[in-house]
């Protein structure tokens, strides 16, 4: 579960800037919650990858596919 753990701490670092910026205003606040917003992005699509990755280890040995040889396909 380090992923989660690496994901939840990121966004509570988040909160400070949030509520720079919705609760007092701070416009500078904005600028790094839209930083932040994009790490947050980019922190997903990594995660995204790696589960693929993940879920790919099964498919490289053929499970659940058939060949275009195989009786099913003809």
């Amino acid at each position: 579960m380090s992923r989660y753990s690496e994901l939840v701490e990121l966004v509570q670092s988040f909160e400070k800037d949030f509520i720079k910026f919705y609760d007092k205003g701070n416009k500078s606040a904005g600028t790094r919650v839209r930083k932040h917003m994009a790490d947050l992005k980019r922190k997903a699509q990594e995660i995204r990858v790696e589960v693929q990755e993940i879920k790919g280890v099964g498919k490289d040995e053929g499970e659940g596919e058939s060949s275009p040889e195989s009786p099913e396909n003809a």
